[in-house]
């Protein structure tokens, strides 16, 4: 996006990857189909040291116009919930819209090419194992470090360090949450089950989704609490959002149900009866004090879980954390410390929550840079 627009102003542009081919992120993304935007990504979707850094970015290029540029590149999409649009077909769509509009704006792209390392005298030097290329302005936008196995690198850091660039300390975001040896013991054997619940960390909540997996927890609302997160914390977890079960257990004693009889009504079967198993007595509801009753309800609408930690990097979609926003230009991603150095997307202290916002982001801050540089 930064090639594209710098190309469309005229100025003479190289894209160097070290990878086999570009775009290797965009083609495993959105289970292949590529979540390319959020119709609704502002300001507040986003986690930085900064929280109004990205807003002139966010303002200059919008999901709109990355919608716009769906639409002329005939790329048909969809909304699948909560704003987030995917493609219709398979992300190597999106790939090919960016290769051609650099193609059209002139952008040269060199691939399997490594920049071993960056100097600057009268202009930048990359020196590669392909030669040195020079240029009068430097944009870098390798990401974080997120999925090594497709190439991340700390790359980014290492230059903006190079330069004198703070680095707010990077860590996995949007990543699954590891079981503490207690939790894996009881719930491992829900390994598969899904449920809508509500999931609250410190004062942030999300609604979607929750997975419970042979390692943890994941599964959308928990990638989203995982940004928010901090080693130590206890999450809440409400597995029956919508239902006052403590009434609704109350009610249940005229008809002698067993409790587990009632949680199968609004909870998986195996769900029911492992919180069945640990959390009652098996008694039926009518044998039980309003104080037990209300010490089940809790224990599903107010399930509190200490995480071990996360799966890292190679699980995490993002990387927080990055280079310090407070030392670049908000309006150009431009350097403060050294002219004609640029950072975008994931490189730096900006981080969106899960849905589209993270391309968002990168197509976002890619232009502004490409405006300037």
């Amino acid at each position: 996006m930064a090639a594209i627009q710098a190309g469309k102003r005229g100025r003479s542009v190289l894209v160097i990857e070290h990878s086999q081919k570009i775009g290797k992120k965009i083609l495993i993304s959105g289970g292949g189909r590529c979540n390319f935007t959020n119709k609704h990504a502002g300001p507040e979707n986003y986690i930085s040291k900064n929280p109004h850094f990205c807003k002139s970015a966010l303002a200059r290029f919008t999901p709109q116009d990355f919608i716009d540029l769906v639409e002329k590149h005939g790329i048909a999409y969809h909304e699948k919930k909560l704003g987030q649009l995917f493609c219709d077909g398979l992300a190597q769509e999106i790939v090919t819209l960016l290769e051609s509009e650099c193609r059209e704006a002139g952008v040269e792209i060199v691939v399997k090419t490594k920049v071993e390392k960056i100097l600057k005298g009268q202009k930048f030097e990359a020196w590669t194992d392909q030669g040195i290329f020079t240029g009068s302005s430097l944009i870098i936008a390798t990401g974080g470090l997120s999925i090594p196995k497709m190439g991340a690198t700390p790359f980014a850091y290492q230059i903006a360090e190079q330069y004198k660039h703070k680095i707010i300390p990077p860590r996995p975001g949007l990543v699954p949450l590891l079981w503490n040896e207690e939790d894996l013991e009881a719930y491992a054997d829900l390994t598969g089950i899904a449920v809508d619940a509500i999931v609250t960390c410190g004062k942030k909540t999300f609604r979607e989704n929750i997975l419970f997996t042979h390692r943890g927890l994941s599964g959308p609302a928990i990638l989203q609490i995982s940004s928010y997160w901090a080693e130590g914390q206890t999450i809440a977890i409400n597995l029956l959002p919508d239902r006052d079960l403590f009434m609704e257990l109350k009610e249940s004693r005229a008809n002698k149900l067993q409790i587990f009889d009632l949680l199968c009504k609004h909870l998986p079967r195996r769900v029911a009866q492992k919180w069945t198993e640990i959390y009652t007595s098996d008694k039926s509801i009518v044998e039980c004090s309003d104080k037990e009753l209300e010490y089940v309800s809790q224990q599903i609408q107010e399930w509190k879980f200490v995480p071990a930690g996360t799966e890292g990097y190679d699980k995490a979609e993002v990387t927080s954390g990055g280079v310090d926003t407070a030392e670049i230009s908000s309006k150009t991603m431009e350097s403060n410390l050294c002219t004609g150095l640029y950072f975008v997307g994931e490189s730096l202290d900006v981080t969106g929550q899960l849905g589209g916002y993270n391309f968002q982001w990168a197509w976002a801050s890619g232009f502004s840079a490409g405006q300037a540089a």
